[in-house]
């Protein structure tokens, strides 16, 4: 067992949100919590998870209370039952089974069955997890467990990635074998996980790994092997990227709103797994229940890779207008796949100076009129017409034929009386 275990971690009652007295005899604290703290793991935000032999709800209930901490029941049949306080969270749960060795082998992985009496400091450890966590192994508590819940297939990979372990031959087979059971798991969970393995270029080994154990194919059917080598690209792109432009690097690490956690490189890497096809893509990425941002995102990069591949160097204004607009903020995502896929980062360095420009007239076009102007001087009715000749006017800014409102007044007018002389017949060939 790792040792010394520091005094800020978790196994010491003084750092939790409330007193231990609260908690009755016995009662232990088990999972995530007791792991990380003998691999010395530190975290800000305290995650811990109590296993009682009764009155699990009643006793987060308790404890809510005295410190007007938040209150939800979890699971009423199994009695879970949670306490939010400001920088941590304590899950109660009803132990399961007539001892706690009995809750500890429903387990998924021996490195998440090790208990701690925090009244005594005693370490209860039948499964041998403290050797595994030495050993550095995610080791399964057996195959019937994982079948149980079969997101447990994904979260090995998940937990592999954080804690830098390797998955123990023979709960790797097993998970090969169960694969096709994931396809039996809400959506929302899966997502949920990969989202983990997508945030980091930690995650990035054990994507490869799951996606060659076939863990992925129901959510990405159309995902190969051909997409292991264009994970790693993105990591390695991503890094030379952020090395010549700082400030697009620091882009592609933040994330696409504030109320979600997916940043512009999960993003890329979640693209690379998509079908080619937008529609097909868009059909995969609802079946995850992906936010309208992420869909959003990940399409953008789907739709104009292949043009901004086909012509990196000699792409005209017009297309580059085109290409900024429909990406807006995921221009970055978009850069580093391109990157990763063989596009020379010389090949798109004028458009990622474009983008990093602020007033650069063709990836940052600011409006020379409102629509309400052109409406007011040209008496036009609302209406498409208004939107075209708004785009006509921007795309001429960003080629340099115009620069003030009044050249782009003028401009439109032309516009107008063009399209009137095509209808008329007064457009000879």
């Amino acid at each position: 067992m790792p040792n010394p275990i520091p005094a800020t971690s978790a196994l010491s009652p003084e750092n939790w949100p409330f007193s231990p007295e609260c908690l009755p005899q016995p009662a232990y604290l088990v999972g995530g919590a007791v792991r990380d703290a003998l691999l010395r793991r530190q975290s800000q935000y305290l995650d811990l998870d109590f296993v009682l032999p009764a009155n699990a709800v009643q006793t987060a209930r308790q404890i809510a209370n005295r410190y007007r901490a938040g209150f939800v029941l979890l699971d009423a049949g199994r009695q879970i039952a949670r306490v939010v306080f400001e920088n941590a969270t304590a899950d109660f749960a009803q132990q399961e089974g007539p001892t706690l060795e009995t809750d500890l082998h429903r387990r998924d992985f021996t490195v998440n069955a090790i208990a701690c009496n925090p009244h005594t400091g005693e370490l209860i450890d039948p499964l041998l997890g403290c050797a595994d966590l030495q050993a550095g192994l995610i080791r399964m508590i057996s195959p019937a467990n994982l079948q149980d819940d079969p997101l447990r297939l994904l979260r090995a990979y998940r937990q592999a990635s954080q804690l830098g372990f390797t998955i123990e031959p023979a709960t790797a087979a097993a998970i090969r074998h169960l694969a096709p059971s994931l396809a039996q798991i809400a959506a929302e969970r899966v997502r949920t996980e990969l989202s983990y393995l997508l945030a980091t270029p930690r995650g990035t080994p054990q994507l490869q790994a799951a996606l060659e154990d076939n863990l992925l194919q129901t959510w990405f059917p159309s995902a190969t092997l051909r997409n292991l080598p264009l994970l790693a690209e993105i990591d390695r792109s991503a890094v030379q990227l952020r090395e010549t432009w700082p400030e697009l690097g620091a882009q592609l690490c933040r994330e696409i709103r504030d109320t979600l956690k997916t940043s512009l490189l999960a993003i890329a890497k979640l693209a690379s797994f998509l079908d080619p096809d937008p529609q097909q893509a868009e059909e995969q990425l609802l079946n995850l229940k992906y936010s309208n941002s992420e869909i959003k995102a990940a399409l953008a990069v789907v739709k104009q890779l292949p043009q901004l591949q086909a012509t990196p160097e000699s792409m005209p204004v017009r297309e580059q207008y085109f290409l900024f607009r429909n990406l807006g903020p995921v221009f970055p995502a978009l850069a580093v796949t391109a990157v990763a896929a063989g596009t020379p980062a010389g090949a798109i360095a004028p458009l990622i100076q474009r983008y990093l420009t602020p007033e650069d007239p063709v990836a940052h076009p600011a409006p020379l009129l409102t629509g309400s102007d052109l409406m007011a001087a040209l008496n036009l009715p609302p209406g498409p017409q208004v939107g075209f000749l708004l785009t006509e006017i921007a795309i001429a800014r960003a080629e340099n034929r115009i620069f003030t409102p009044e050249a782009a007044l003028k401009f439109a007018f032309q516009q107008l009386r063009r399209e009137s002389g095509a209808e008329g017949g007064g457009k000879t060939s």
